[in-house]
């Protein structure tokens, strides 16, 4: 059976190897005058003489092992050093090394492992081209954000302490930054995407795309400019519609992530208002015109000055929901979650998922959240009126009137039979 075994590994190197020999022979790099030292037949052969290290080296044979190994890894070097004269890409040698190594990794018997690194590797040959256009598309406030997330991620998440410290809940510092760090990275999901795909197609598609950051931001910042055009009134009131749209997929994935049992009772109160919005939002996409320019970009979602705001309004959050849940039982939560949901959805949702659901039932959890997604839409529906203008006022304040009627019809149905 030991021998079926080692074939197998053997099997997966070699076939490794070939894959990315294919690419490099499909995409041109084995021809012309360009072309580099190592095509399907060589890759096959690296890929089976790293397997057959890696067979040596779990039955005891160390030495013999590395020597196998050191004479391809001496080949591409020699390779490399030959090719850089003329051409500085390193692509295909490095793309030898990875292949040498998951041929060792299958050959040891881990052939997920090195299954899972031949699929990358030829996923990343294959799309050179993508993958070149997307890094020349971010700029750098992208690229900033990006490392000032890592920084926030692997450097200061692990130094702070655990806690909880202090009354009313306690202070929990790495946990707090955890959620800021989970909510940061949704909002920076939406960021690179606003930012990648081109939103002069249509308010709508940047609308949603905004929806992933900030629906109520959204809201705003469109009900505003239909004031200043009120031509483009009709596509911004679609573009916010969309934008709350995917509030609810986003409370839902949110809490799925954070206490994934509590996101079963949580989903009726929402599939109402969200077919509400997703309906009103396809039908502005079928008969929405071409916008002439691109709607404003979004802010960086990951700067300093907002993960340290964002800190205090979560902690602030969990003491007053500790305090009114301890003063006033269930009436309190819920009341206090319904005033939360005006100010932050994410704060409100982070709380209730790893905070009350702990200590309450899931029910009275999923209640609270519900609550506070409903005051929040009644808020933004007030905006859409105070501020908007012409038909943003119809499409957008109408839409969210409805889901808020939608959202209330289907809270008390499910309330009903707890009190009857």
């Amino acid at each position: 059976m030991t021998g079926d075994y080692d074939l197998l590994g053997l099997i997966i190197a070699a076939l490794g190897g070939a894959a990315v020999g294919l690419e490099r022979e499909w995409s041109g790099h084995t021809r012309g005058a360009g072309r580099r030292f190592a095509g399907i037949r060589t890759f096959t052969l690296l890929g089976g003489l790293g397997g057959l290290a890696g067979l040596l080296w779990i039955n005891g044979l160390t030495w013999p092992a590395v020597i196998l190994l050191a004479g391809p890894v001496a080949i591409v070097a020699a390779a490399y050093f030959a090719g850089s004269r003329t051409d500085l890409d390193s692509t295909t040698e490095v793309a030898a090394l990875v292949v040498i190594s998951a041929g060792f990794l299958a050959g040891t018997g881990t052939y997920q492992i090195a299954s899972g690194i031949i699929a990358i590797t030829c996923l990343l040959l294959v799309e050179k081209s993508r993958l070149h256009a997307l890094a020349a598309r971010i700029d750098d406030v992208g690229l900033r954000a990006g490392v000032h997330f890592a920084v926030m991620a692997l450097v200061v998440l692990p130094l702070l302490p655990s806690g909880p410290f202090g009354p009313w809940g306690g202070i929990r510092p790495r946990e707090l930054w955890a959620l800021v760090l989970f909510f940061s990275g949704l909002s920076f999901l939406g960021y690179v995407a606003r930012r990648l795909i081109d939103t002069r197609r249509g308010y709508l598609i940047a609308g949603a795309l905004g929806g992933l950051i900030s629906s109520t931001n959204v809201t705003f910042t469109f009900a505003r400019m239909s004031r200043a055009d009120t031509t483009a009134a009709r596509d911004l009131g679609f573009g916010a519609v969309a934008a709350n749209a995917l509030l609810y997929p986003r409370v839902l994935i949110a809490t799925a992530v954070l206490n994934f049992p509590l996101a079963a009772p949580l989903a009726p109160y929402l599939i109402v208002p969200f077919l509400i919005a997703a309906a009103v939002a396809l039908t502005g996409l079928r008969s929405s015109k071409e916008a002439g320019e691109s709607a404003p970009p979004p802010p960086n979602p990951l700067q300093l000055g907002a993960a340290l705001h964002m800190v205090i309004i979560f902690q602030v959050v969990l003491m007053l929901v500790h305090l009114a849940r301890s003063q006033w039982g269930e009436a309190g939560l819920l009341s206090s979650a319904a005033v939360l949901g005006l100010t932050d959805v994410d704060a409100l949702t982070a709380t209730m998922a790893r905070s009350v659901a702990r200590t309450s039932s899931l029910e009275i959890a999923a209640l609270a959240i519900a609550a506070g997604v409903l005051s929040n839409t009644a808020m933004k529906m007030a905006i859409a009126l105070i501020v908007g203008r012409s038909q943003f006022r119809t499409i957008a304040a109408g839409t969210l009137a409805l889901m808020l009627l939608g959202g209330g019809v289907t809270l008390a149905l499910l309330l009903i039979p707890s009190y009857v």
